[in-house]
């Protein structure tokens, strides 16, 4: 399966970086590009691409924007911010607006292959640096648990929700609650689904700032 990739960025010599990049794996077709947020919309719309990187801060419609607006017209394509910013709130921002995922632009190469790969078949991508980063900041604006939310959640899913604040992986969460990993696959599915979440980045996100993070 090819994976249509439209790339948007003003920065000219970093596309063309990116492009042949990219361009040297049979899965990927790189379908566009665009210079500025609105060309970004506007190509996205017209090429409907798989997966779009996007980055953070240009002139006009701001990356942010431009994916709010390709993400409310292609649920379906997955919109990776590809950025020199390393702010928590940013990274905040992206995720709750709809971002697949969040990539720091000094990232390896091999790093940035996998994350296109995984952000098309639907899997968040974020570094565990800018989750650890966007946990602890959450963590100083909310400090007690909102009941009804608490109300929500099964004890067992209440740990599970913890140990994603955590940043744990299925296999870790397994050995730390002592159940088997496809327990806690169901879990997570039960808790994406009762919360309304896409992610388990956004659970993260979600459970600091519902007091969740604590179980």
């Amino acid at each position: 399966m090819t994976i249509k990739i439209l790339l948007v960025d003003d920065h000219t010599l970093f596309r063309t970086g990116i492009r042949l990049l990219l361009q040297r794996q049979t899965d990927f077709e790189i379908v566009g590009e665009a210079s500025d947020g609105a060309e970004g919309v506007k190509r996205a719309r017209q090429l409907q691409p798989d997966v779009v990187l996007m980055d953070l801060n240009m002139p006009g419609l701001s990356g942010l924007e431009a994916m709010r607006l390709i993400v409310a017209d292609m649920p379906s394509t997955a919109v990776l911010m590809l950025t020199v910013s390393e702010e928590a709130e940013h990274l905040g921002e992206a995720l709750r607006t709809g971002a697949k995922g969040y990539l720091i632009k000094n990232i390896e190469a091999d790093y940035l292959v996998n994350a296109v790969r995984r952000a098309a078949a639907g899997e968040p991508v974020v570094s565990e640096s800018m989750t650890a980063k966007l946990v602890m900041q959450l963590q100083h604006q909310h400090n007690s648990p909102a009941a009804s939310e608490k109300e929500k959640l099964t004890p067992r899913e209440r740990e599970t929700v913890a140990c994603l604040a955590q940043g744990l992986s299925n296999k870790e969460i397994a050995r730390q609650l002592d159940v088997a990993e496809s327990t806690v696959k169901i879990h997570v599915q039960n808790i994406l689904k009762k919360l309304n979440l896409s992610s388990r980045v956004q659970i993260a996100v979600y459970a600091v700032e519902n007091g969740l993070d604590r179980s």
